[in-house]
């Protein structure tokens, strides 16, 4: 699991706060792209490659310092995950229902609901890697109550999502980015609070696949 989780509310956040904070969940992606191979990374960025994997802070804000000069890696291209019915656009496996983050019907407090409908624990496809960053709730009021992340049957992480409920908005940006590797098979879960027809759960978010890939 993470070491750190909370969620900080972007009405607490400067626009300043906000940039940083993506510059390091791109940061973090690319790095970890360059592990998993997806696209070149190591032979994009200056001084990459003769830094040790082990020595990932260092890697990361290497990466951090090279995106901010206004650089991107050639063979790396970065968007926002792409669900959705097969005939649409999917990045999972087995394709959603609906080309959005949707809960099924909340029925039952207390109980695990999947943030992809009726998929439970989709699997991403070859070559693309995600990384969650920050959740917003559209539905109010707020039916959910906690947040967790699950590769395979592991929880990685669990926010608490009942400090938001007082709030203008529910939008959040996690306390560490949440990441899951190409083909992991994994589950982005809240918990119901409150018996509701479903809840509009988006999840902020960096898909990294190699540069040129058509969205399958």
């Amino acid at each position: 699991m993470a070491s750190r989780n909370y969620v900080i509310n972007t009405e607490d956040l400067s626009l300043t706060d906000r940039k940083n904070y993506k510059l390091s969940a791109l940061a973090a992606g690319l790095e970890r792209c360059a592990v998993k191979a997806v696209g070149s990374p190591e032979s994009d960025i200056p001084g990459l490659q003769a830094t040790p994997v082990a020595d990932k802070s260092r890697r990361v804000q290497l990466i951090r310092s090279y995106i901010e000069g206004g650089n991107w890696p050639r063979s790396v291209d970065a968007r926002e995950l792409a669900p959705g019915p097969a005939l649409v656009r999917t990045d999972f496996a087995v394709p959603t229902v609906l080309a959005e983050s949707l809960t099924a019907p909340l029925a039952v407090v207390d109980t695990w609901y999947s943030c992809f409908q009726g998929v439970g624990a989709p699997q991403l496809l070859v070559g693309k890697l995600l990384v969650i960053w920050g959740i917003s709730v559209e539905t109010v009021p707020i039916p959910v109550s906690y947040l967790q992340f699950l590769r395979g049957t592991n929880v990685q992480a669990a926010f608490d999502l009942q400090t938001q409920n007082c709030r203008l908005a529910f939008d959040a940006y996690l306390s560490e980015p949440v990441v899951f590797d190409p083909q992991d098979t994994f589950a982005v879960q809240v918990l119901c609070r409150i018996v509701s027809p479903a809840a509009r759960v988006h999840l902020h978010n960096f898909l990294f696949e190699k540069a040129g890939d058509t969205i399958a």
